[in-house]
């Protein structure tokens, strides 16, 4: 997007950008937050995960100045958030995962209500809304009544909306939740533009799989606490917790042989045997590990016409992770 003429934020490039430190929240009995620290460098996407009532939105909250911890200290772009709201506010832009309409107000005038209010005048105001309308591709829609839209327009229009006043960091929570297919795809697409031109995105969202698509990084949050901080790859190819890795094997002649041959293999344990070969549980999640493996099949004589490494969904990677947290066997990457 254009860059305006409108007075830059101030960003404190020396620091991460976002910056959350033993963060705890509570309301009457509710402990909603519990020690929660991490840090986020400039540019970087990072998806916040966990169920609902795990505590993303009541932190995000805190992020936006929309809420006080009890404890702790967070600072956007160097700038404490309680003490330093207006200059948080200036680098930040808001994407809450609801957010109000008015009736009698077209896309065009709700923008323009916005800009107004954020000080925005004349010329340079009708640029600046003409730019993030052209963005989010709300231009066809400038005269539609800002309440009778899509749910996918809606979205598109709150992005718009926290887009006005060009912040460098940007805070969405559950931006793509009841988007259809094809709306989904469009969000995803004006993210990674968004990430291209290096702001910094913190994005929360129930759909995991596009989330380590866009992501550079994960925080999964469970019961206030953080309990893993890492990349998609971590999580779906196996962990420090874990240490393991699956494997499909597919070779030439009686799947048999290469059953009896990984009985006997140390780091390794068949877990079904199949058509044409074996899935195979190899004690360890180092490539050079699993590379050795392969080659000393070859060696012993298997001819192997398929190798590769299972990939868990994000989804039951994230589902596996609670149940070790419930367990008390979880040992995550956190920071």
């Amino acid at each position: 997007m254009h860059q305006t003429s409108h007075p830059p934020a101030e960003m404190d490039r020396s620091q991460p950008a976002i910056v959350v430190e033993n963060l705890q929240r509570s309301f009457g009995t509710l402990q909603a937050v519990q020690g929660v620290s991490f840090s986020i460098g400039h540019g970087q996407v990072v998806g916040f995960v966990g169920a609902n009532g795990a505590g993303k939105t009541t932190t995000m909250r805190i992020l936006a100045t929309l809420d006080y911890p009890n404890e702790g200290t967070v600072k956007i772009g160097g700038h404490n958030v309680v003490h330093y709201p207006d200059k948080v506010r200036r680098l930040l832009g808001w994407m809450p995962d609801s957010f109000g309409t008015y009736e009698h107000m077209t896309v065009l005038e709700y923008l323009d209500f916005y800009a107004r209010a954020l000080g925005y005048k004349g010329q340079e105001r009708l640029k600046r809304i003409q730019e993030v309308m052209d963005f989010t591709d709300l231009t066809p829609l400038a005269d539609r009544m800002s309440n009778k839209m899509s749910k996918g327009q809606t979205q598109r229009l709150c992005l718009g909306r926290s887009l006005l006043h060009d912040p460098q960091i940007l805070i969405m929570d559950e931006p793509a939740a009841g988007l259809d297919p094809k709306a989904r795809v469009e969000l995803k697409q004006l993210i990674r533009i968004l990430a291209e031109e290096g702001k910094t995105i913190l994005i929360s969202s129930h759909i995991l799989s596009e989330l380590g698509e866009m992501c550079d990084s994960l925080l999964f949050i469970d019961k206030g606490r953080i309990v893993h901080h890492g990349d998609a790859e971590s999580m779906t190819r196996g962990s420090a917790a874990t240490a393991e890795t699956l494997v499909t094997v597919q070779v030439v002649g009686d799947p048999a042989k290469l059953v009896q041959w990984a009985l006997t293999a140390p780091l390794i344990e068949v877990v079904e045997e199949t058509k044409r070969g074996a899935r195979l549980r190899v004690q360890s999640v180092e490539e050079g590990t699993l590379a050795g493996v392969l080659r000393r099949m070859i060696t012993d004589g298997l001819q192997v016409t398929d190798f590769h490494r299972e990939e868990r969904k994000l989804e039951d990677a994230f589902i596996d992770m609670l149940g070790q947290i419930d367990k008390g066997t979880f040992k995550g990457d956190t920071p």
